[in-house]
């Protein structure tokens, strides 16, 4: 079984597409690039903010092959599961396998609300029909199922389940989840606008959203915080805040296609159903979004340099 780090940023990327709906792959690359130069520790193709609902398998296994081929093995690159039956998910997972994909994000099944021991077999069924680590995606906000510490109890068991996106949107969740099981599932904040509250309770990394636009800030707020510079870090979160929030509203593939687009690393089309932003809302955002980049903190290019492993620099 191959164990990834599962620490540090995972960019949830977002799925560019041009004016005649196909995936516009030159913008693509052209994202995946900036967010690798600026430091990501992986990518995590397909999901919610990916818009991967409306993707076909040939797109997602497309997308998959380009992103492998840009990284040339430099950056895990993890495909998202989120079918509706047992059968389909092993099926995409053993799909993601063959087209080369380093490992797996999981939901529990998608529109019937499956109890504790049905997703926990879910889960389980599929692990045992791929060789891929896994991180489970836990967001009973948006999908309703919860995978409690009683059924990580059970799943801990399975090797391959290496780890947890964890989107509760309680931060105590980290802590109760270190303390019950310490170091055997890594855990990554899965809310943006929670990121600063996980890590430092020590979540071991973060999936993010507006790491898409401004990947240079993500990566930045990551290593000052596992450096334990607190106030410096403190300082790129007040900062970042109006922009994290684009994350946790209904139309965040929109905003952050917009702010991504903002700043030269996205566009802002999007595949039906959704629609583009349009009159008073389109504004809202975008005033948002500019206003933050007039203010953008200046982060110095010896940046990296100047944090060690023991907190010494800047």
């Amino acid at each position: 079984m191959k164990a990834l780090k599962w620490e540090g940023i995972y960019s949830a990327l977002l799925t560019p597409f041009d004016s005649a709906d196909n995936i516009d792959f030159k913008i693509f690359e052209r994202n995946i690039e900036a967010q690798t130069e600026a430091g990501i520790d992986g990518l995590v193709l397909g999901g919610s903010l990916g818009e991967s609902s409306t993707l076909t398998y040939e797109e997602k296994r497309d997308l998959l092959t380009c992103a492998k081929e840009l990284v040339q093995k430099k950056l895990p690159v993890i495909l998202n599961i989120a079918e509706q039956s047992t059968r389909e998910a092993i099926k995409a997972a053993q799909n993601a396998e063959i087209n080369g994909a380093d490992g797996l994000m999981i939901l529990p099944p998608m529109r019937y609300k499956a109890d504790e021991s049905e997703t926990v077999e879910y889960f389980k069924n599929i692990a045992a029909n791929t060789s891929l680590p896994i991180m489970i995606y836990n967001n009973p906000y948006d999908y309703k199922i919860e995978v409690t510490l009683e059924m990580f109890d059970q799943l801990e068991k399975i090797s391959a389940i290496q780890a947890v996106k964890e989107s509760t949107r309680d931060v105590s969740n980290v802590t109760r989840l270190k303390n019950k099981f310490k170091n055997r599932f890594k855990i990554l904040c899965g809310v943006d606008t929670l990121a600063f509250e996980e890590l430092a309770l020590g979540a071991d990394g973060w999936v993010g959203g507006l790491v898409d636009a401004f990947p240079v800030e993500t990566v930045a707020l990551y290593k000052l915080l596992k450096a334990g510079r607190y106030q410096q870090a403190l300082n790129i979160y007040r900062w970042f805040l109006p922009l994290l929030e684009l994350d946790t509203h209904s139309k965040f593939a929109q905003y952050i296609k917009l702010a991504a687009t903002q700043t030269g690393l996205g566009s802002e089309y999007v595949r039906a159903p959704r629609l583009r932003l349009i009159g008073s809302e389109r504004e809202r955002i975008l005033t948002t979004i500019n206003n933050a980049i007039k203010t953008r903190p200046e982060i110095a290019d010896d940046f990296y340099l100047a944090i060690t492993e023991n907190g010494e620099g800047l």
